[in-house]
């Protein structure tokens, strides 16, 4: 009866065991006690790689193709190393969360409450599968030792992958802005090449004039042959039709030289996009320069500094023009033949704009004042604006006689002003702005006594100007502004 007992008792404590633990087989596994008291499974035959060979030989053969992909498959190849890292990841956690230690808890209660029932050997068999027990607890500790180390290890080649799959999108980026580049590249070619044919049109056009002066030299060319003949009405004639193209031949040159200072103030302005301010005004003689800006957002002008300086074309001296510190500035015949610049300062920024070529003479000026030249004494109507620099209320018709030896300011019989050249008298333009700079002068008779005078043109104010240097200068005197440097021969 006592066998039978034990026999049933102990079918019915494995038929126990197998309902609430699966083994992998029939029976436990032959484990082997080393020299050390370490229990070990003997081995079986070949196991499966680990995932982190896995991983770590995917990683290898992934670097060893890297070279031979271009970049798009590249970025393709990387994305799918990111998802399988993110994938084994999942299955990492998903080991994770299955608590094998409750299938070991649950195999040591039975095992304890089996050897309270069971005496002599099949106890001791009892104890020796706890034992067994105990090594599989330690062994599944390490192995979860193990698995966390490998999923740190997921993780950094995660990270790896993703780094690469960004440093491939990046390099796709490089790739389109070198595309843009060279896009940008051939539209700058073909802007220099749309601009060469202009220029093309514009030499043909100009061959095109010398044609016409070539014509006209040949007309004189027969006119002279006519004269010489003795035919006057047929000589009268050309001299009437040359007179005619000359004066045309000077107006077309006039145009031709406007619009060239034009096309070269729009490529200027053209170059210097950043500018925030511009010269507006024809650059001759006898005009008005204004400081205009060219966007809406500019300071407004009358807040700055300004300072106008003449430029001689040959070694670009640059000379201080006093008192011109206005956003107008009227060219007088000093400033023929030289550039003009304005400086503007905006707080602790400093802009320069600057004409297009040299100041032109006014046309025809030259001729009127050699004409004025052989008059002992020449009179101009004025209008006086202000004395010692206070405003003048009268607007009356004065008479401003420029003659050989002295200079002469009268109303009437009455002589307001008369002083012979000499150093301390000063003639300029008024440099102070306004709209009627260009007719206006400024005449210092001597210390304390000054005018400022509005002619009734612009081509009467220059010419007063000059043909007074002129007879000053005959008169060994320089007869410039306050503080000018000018040269005598001008």
């Amino acid at each position: 009866m006592t066998l039978d007992y034990r026999e049933r008792m102990q079918n019915e404590a494995l038929r126990f065991v197998t309902y609430n633990v699966n083994f992998a087989s029939r029976r436990f596994p032959n484990y082997k006690k080393r020299a050390d008291s370490i229990t070990v499974e003997p081995n079986k035959g070949p196991e499966a790689p680990s995932l982190k060979e896995v991983v770590a030989k995917e990683t290898i053969e992934l670097l060893e193709r890297r070279q031979r992909l271009s970049v798009r498959d590249l970025a393709k190849k990387f994305e799918k190393g990111l998802n399988t890292a993110t994938k084994l990841s999942n299955e990492a956690k998903w080991r994770e969360v299955t608590d094998r230690h409750v299938l070991l808890k649950k195999l040591m209660v039975v095992l304890e409450s089996l050897k309270g029932h069971m005496v002599g050997q099949s106890k001791d068999e009892v104890e020796e599968a706890i034992s067994m027990v105990e090594n599989l607890a330690v062994q599944l500790a390490q192995r979860e030792g193990e698995l966390l180390q490998e999923k740190s290890e997921v993780k950094k080649l995660a990270i790896f992958l993703k780094k690469a799959s960004e440093d491939a999108k990046k390099v796709v980026e490089e790739e389109r802005a070198c595309a843009r580049v060279e896009i940008e590249s051939a539209r700058a070619a073909m802007q220099r090449v749309i601009q060469a044919f202009h220029e093309h049109e514009m030499k043909t056009r100009s061959t095109e004039k010398q044609k016409d002066i070539q014509e006209l030299m040949r007309e004189v060319q027969e006119a002279r042959r006519i004269k010489m003949l003795h035919q006057p009405s047929r000589v009268m004639h050309l001299e009437h039709e040359l007179q005619a193209l000359r004066i045309q031949y000077a107006e077309k040159s006039l145009s031709s030289v406007q619009l060239r200072k034009e096309l070269e103030r729009n490529k200027k302005l053209e170059e210097n996009k950043n500018q925030l301010y511009e010269l507006e005004g024809l650059e001759s003689l006898g005009s008005s320069l204004h400081i205009i800006p060219r966007e809406d957002t500019a300071p407004d002008i009358s807040t700055c500094s300004i300072q106008w300086y003449r430029i001689q074309p040959e070694g670009n001296k640059k000379e201080l023009i006093p008192g011109a510190t206005k956003s107008v500035y009227a060219p007088e015949p000093f400033d023929v033949g030289r550039f003009l610049q304005a400086e503007i300062v905006l707080g602790a920024e400093s802009i320069t704009i600057a004409t297009t070529g040299p100041i032109d003479p006014a046309a025809g000026l030259g001729s009127y004042v050699e004409a004025l030249l052989r008059k002992h004494e020449t009179e101009f109507n004025v209008v006086l604006i202000q004395v010692n620099g206070e405003n003048h209320a009268s607007n009356s018709i004065h008479v401003f006689h420029v003659g050989r030896l002295s200079i002469k300011l009268s109303k009437g019989k009455m002589i307001l002003a008369r002083e012979f050249y000499s150093s301390s008298m000063q003639l300029c333009g008024v440099r102070g702005g306004g709209n009627a700079a260009a007719q206006a002068l400024f005449w210092q008779v001597k210390k304390g006594l000054s005018f400022t005078l509005a002619f009734q043109s612009e081509r009467e104010r220059n010419a007063a100007m000059m043909l007074a240097r002129r007879f000053a200068f005959d008169c060994n005197i320089t007869l410039a502004g306050p503080d000018d440097q000018a040269s005598s021969g001008t």
